[in-house]
């Protein structure tokens, strides 16, 4: 069972990477907020490793940091909650967030990301509200943070923003307008304030 991976960016995608370690490349499905953390192509980079075996197939879901990896855990634990699924929640949720969310029971929170629904959405609160202790993370009050994170120009972020965005699942559509309504700010905004923006003028609108 793989549980770490440490070796260079070959492949650098918002929602997948693919690490080259002794010659082999493994490609790795990774959320948003571990895509925000990565180096550089080229460069040396370390994730958190969550390997899951099917009948079908042999796939490996990546994290920047261990609370990214348990909430991942805990979303597998809640029926009708798969991989892609999970990525796609911690795609739009911090860990912190997804505790905050779970503990207040904010269902339109979590029905609000693409593919969850309002009875999943009361599932992950009903299954999880007793577990919130193994995130190890503290639960914040109802707000969306978000971190500057500098690079690029206007276009291509908002066009990386876009994509990110599309492949969670968001209309191409409802994403583009999401991201056109915060536009004005793209000039000091990193890709993962852009998206942070984005995604909480969908939420919004909910």
């Amino acid at each position: 069972m793989i549980a770490s991976l440490n070796g260079q960016l070959k492949v650098k995608e918002s929602n997948r990477v693919i690490v080259e370690t002794a010659g082999v490349g493994y490609e790795v499905f990774i959320p948003l907020a571990t895509y925000y953390r990565l180096p550089s192509l080229g460069a040396a980079v370390d994730l958190e490793i969550r390997q899951v075996v099917r009948e079908e197939s042999i796939s490996l879901y990546g994290f920047a940091t261990e609370s990214e990896k348990r909430a991942f855990d805990l979303l597998l634990s809640v029926q009708n909650v798969g991989p892609k699924l999970a990525l796609s929640i911690l795609s739009v949720l911090a860990p912190d967030e997804l505790a905050g969310a779970i503990a207040h029971a904010d269902i339109d929170r979590l029905d609000a990301v693409p593919g969850v629904g309002a009875k999943v959405a009361e599932r992950i609160v009903r299954e999880l509200r007793d577990k919130l202790g193994q995130l190890s993370v503290a639960v914040p009050p109802r707000a969306i943070a978000t971190q500057s994170n500098g690079s690029g120009g206007a276009g291509a972020l908002m066009d990386d923003a876009l994509s990110a965005l599309v492949n969670l699942g968001y209309r191409p559509a409802e994403a583009r307008r999401a991201v056109d309504s915060v536009g004005e700010l793209r000039e000091n905004d990193g890709l993962e304030e852009l998206i942070r923006k984005s995604l909480a003028v969908i939420l919004g609108e909910k």
